[in-house]
């Protein structure tokens, strides 16, 4: 019997049917089979219950979150309330109530708004959006995960680094028809180029770095090589420097370049071996040849006047910025970098280290002259003119020189520019001996301290100078020197400080004295104890060793001449970073004293409180500590006082040794004989305590641990009669001289931020009457050794100091502006980067 087609249909529906059905009951059978297990997996494994310490939140009829939080924790930032406002929804258990944790700290909270946003956006997330990753805030959990990822690329690194050596077969990037046979760094994005290609593109770029594909690897290639039918040509190459459009009459297609003498190019990839190009006229038969004015004007710089060699002044600007960032490189290493990257390009020759340095100082003379004509002052500090305020004076021995290092006849080319001509300084000492009638060997300091003394045995073996005496301004400008033959004697501060004179210097600041009390000296002399200096201490010279006790790693073997260009031209620069950076130094100074200014004042009012005292009282107490400190020990016949006096003078020595111990020696043999002279003074002094203790109460014994290990108040020198001891005055006193110095150093800083103002202001009227002075006819006329040429130069250079006196004005205005109305967060970010030696951005604790 057959059956119609709707029949048909119909039972094959039902079957199918059946069929989903059946599959339907099988995916639900597996799904409770899966559920199952997994209630039993829960069931077996233990759970571990948090015990945080909780604090019920309740909801309000909208779900959102009804925050009770306690007074003391409602003044939270509102970043976070940000935060908690943009949390994603929590879904709410059956109660009403939802368990929360109580941070303690702020950054508790951070990381727990962290983990509960990282814990509910994995639980919402939608299948469209990621989860983000939060950075985390520990410095050591980021550097891992750098690390972990460098690790990670490192052998997909590895092998791009392989592969990029792979010499395939390639098509020329410039013409795009023949094969590639040289492949040129300098030439990219293009940098595959054929042997036609390469000729015509690097007979005008001769100083890039090519190598050569011929030999199945990158071959490097001089500059006077190329490839010919894949074999290595030799050939010529000049030096690139400009040439004159015509050098007669005669019509401009007659010249003809030649080939000249061969010279040496050094640049900062090395040394190049290239002919001196020479023009021809073929009509007239003129020649013409490159001189050093045409090498200036290339940019190059000639290592002698016939040049032989010629140096590209990038060279001589890169090594002056790397002096500068790492003081103790010598010329010598500097050039070795340089051969080395000659040899990695293919090329040979040896750069000369004497030939470069005098090249490079007078480099710098030629620099040196036009900022004369500018009258730029290099050691002159704008913060500190036309009235300084202190003048800070130290010896430096490490800068001695060897008597055994190159000798030369050649004055130095900067020689009384910074540091003082000997001859001068010998006068002058000479001058004060005799006026004082002074004894060889016999001065007041040269029994008791090595520093003062005037007879030095180094100066008399293995050294010729045998160290520098610096005078330094509050802001660490290096202003005068000289040098150092018979150790730091007095004269020589006395000639820095009348060289200075002129200056209207109000505190001139040393510390060679001729008995140091160890707290006495610093009530009666220390700057943070004198009135009008602010925290000016007087050691300011330090700050600028940082830098210069470096350099002194390689002066020691120059010459004479040498030693002085090298050390004037790390001073001007040093200087002139000082200068570039004195906005920021005094805006940093005067926030960090304003903060220090507050906090003294709360150490004075908690002080006040504790002690019970009135400001009368205080000042009573200041009166008396001035007291002690202007009472000087007199010599008596009584033995108790002898020995406290060289009690005294012995823990001074010991100190002061110990302090100059890095300053005084730069070897071990030099420190090893300073600290057995220690161990032997301390011998001394137990033997003098133990007969001091023998002669006094036992109220007034002393301890060798405890009057070596700080300022001691002297049992002496101790108030017997009143209540409140010294040492308590002395505590009041150092906090009261702390809050009026740095009140001083407000007004001081604000009276420097005055000056270096004026001094950016009237800078530009100077260029501009400099400008207008050299434009006239008169100046034209008259022989002041510039050419026409150079008086426009000279027009451009004093535009471009316009300029960057412009620069430097808006930005001191900017920093000025904010930090005396007020503003904490001063943004430093566009300003260049901070000297890495300028100290003036931290304030000393020994200056509060």
């Amino acid at each position: 019997m057959s059956k119609s087609d709707s029949e048909i249909q119909e039972h094959l529906m039902i079957l199918d049917n059946l069929v989903d059905d059946q599959e339907l009951k099988d995916e639900l059978q597996s799904l409770d089979d899966l559920l199952g297990e997994l209630q039993e997996e829960e069931a077996a494994a233990p759970v571990k219950t948090p015990e945080p310490r909780v604090e019920w939140r309740k909801r309000d009829i909208t779900g959102n979150s009804v925050y009770a939080r306690p007074r003391s924790s409602r003044n939270q930032s509102n970043k976070a309330d940000h935060i908690r406002k943009t949390d994603p929804p929590f879904i709410a258990p059956d109660t009403n109530c939802e368990v929360a944790f109580t941070p303690e700290t702020v950054e508790c909270f951070l990381q727990d708004l962290q983990h509960s946003l990282s814990e509910s956006s994995g639980d919402e997330a939608s299948p469209l959006e990621t989860p983000k990753l939060l950075a985390s805030s520990n410095w050591s959990t980021r550097q891992s995960l750098f690390s972990e990822r460098w690790r990670a690329e490192r052998p997909r690194l590895v092998n791009t680094a392989v592969a990029q050596e792979n010499v395939a077969t390639r098509i020329c990037q410039q013409c795009g028809r023949n094969p590639a046979a040289v492949r040129c760094c300098d030439c990219r994005p293009r940098p595959f180029l054929c042997a036609d290609c390469d000729v015509s593109m690097h007979t005008r770029h001769v100083l890039h770095n090519r190598d050569a594909m011929t030999a199945g690897f990158f071959q490097p290639l001089p500059p006077t090589t190329f490839v010919v039918d894949k074999a290595l040509s030799h050939c010529v190459r000049l030096v690139p420097v400009e040439m004159p459009d015509k050098i007669c009459g005669c019509s401009p297609e007659s010249l003809r370049v030649s080939p000249g003498k061969i010279v040496a190019v050094v640049t900062m990839n090395g040394r190049h071996d290239l002919s001196m190009p020479e023009l021809v006229c073929e009509a007239c038969q003129a020649t013409w040849t490159a001189g050093v004015a045409d090498l200036n004007r290339s940019d190059y710089w000639p290592a002698t006047l016939q040049f032989a060699t010629v140096y590209a002044t990038d060279v001589f600007f890169s090594f002056e910025e790397m002096k500068m960032a790492a003081p103790g490189l010598s010329c010598q290493a500097f050039l070795r970098m340089l051969n080395q990257r000659t040899v990695r390009f293919g090329r040979t020759g040896k750069i000369s280290a004497d030939s470069f340095q005098k090249s490079f100082f007078e480099w710098e003379a030629v620099r040196f002259e036009v900022d004369n004509i500018c009258k730029e002052e290099p050691f002159n500090c704008p913060a500190c003119t036309p009235d300084m305020l202190a003048v800070s004076v130290d010896g430096n021995r490490k800068h001695y020189r060897f008597k055994n290092a190159a000798r030369s006849e050649e004055q130095a080319i900067f020689e009384g520019v910074f540091i003082a001509k000997d001859e001068d300084v010998k006068r002058f000492v000479d001058h004060i001996h005799n006026t004082t009638k002074h004894v060889s060997g016999r001065g007041v300091c040269g029994g008791e301290w090595s520093a003062a003394r005037e007879t030095s045995q180094r100066s008399a073996s293995k050294v010729d100078e045998e160290g520098l005496e610096l005078a330094v301004c509050r802001h660490g400008v290096l202003l005068s020197a000289l040098n150092m033959y018979r150790g730091e004697i007095f004269a020589y501060p006395l000639y820095l400080q009348e060289k200075l004179a002129s200056r209207q210097i109000t505190f001139f600041c040393m510390d060679v004295t001729c008995k140091y009390w160890p707290y006495l000296q610093r009530v009666k002399w220390s700057g943070a104890y004198q009135d009008g200096a602010g925290l000016t201490l007087g050691e300011e010279v330090e700050q600028c060793n940082a830098f210069l006790s470096r350099i002194a790693v390689t002066t020691k073997h120059m010459s004479k001449a040498g030693r002085t260009d090298m050390l004037t031209l790390m001073a001007m620069r040093w200087n002139q970073q000082k200068f570039d950076n004195l906005a920021i130094s005094l805006t940093r100074r005067y926030q960090k004293t304003t903060k220090s200014l507050q906090s003294q004042l709360q150490n004075l009012e908690s002080m006040k409180a504790q002690l019970t005292v009135t400001a009368s009282q205080l000042e009573d107490w200041v009166n008396d500590v001035k007291d002690w400190a202007e009472a000087s020990t007199t010599t008596t016949t009584n033995d108790a006082d002898a020995l406290a006096s060289r009690i005294e003078v012995l823990v001074a020595s010991i100190k002061r040794r110990s302090q100059r111990l890095y300053k005084d020696a730069d070897g071990n043999k030099g420190r090893a004989r300073i600290r057995r002279k220690i161990r032997e003074e301390k011998g001394h002094l137990t033997s003098v305590v133990e007969k001091y203790n023998r002669m006094v109460p036992i109220t007034e014994t002393l301890c060798l641990e405890t009057i070596l290990s700080g300022e001691t108040a002297w049992p002496w020198q101790l108030p017997h009669s009143e209540s409140v001891d010294l040492r308590t005055k002395r505590r009041a006193f150092d906090i009261i001289m702390s809050v009026r110095r740095l009140e001083e150093e407000q007004k001081i800083l604000v009276a420097e931020m005055d000056h270096h103002w004026k001094s950016l202001s009237t800078r530009p009227d100077t260029l501009r009457e400099l400008s207008c002075l050299f434009s006239s006819e008169t100046m034209k006329n008259s022989q002041c050794g510039l050419s026409e040429e150079g008086l426009k130069g000279l027009q451009s250079i004093i535009l471009r100091k316009r300029h960057q006196i412009k620069e430097m004005k808006a930005q001191a205005r900017d920093f000025y502006l904010q930090v005396l109305s007020g503003a904490e967060d001063i943004n430093f970010l566009y300003s260049d980067s901070a000297d890495e030696y300028d100290s003036d951005y931290e304030i000393s604790d020994d200056g509060l």
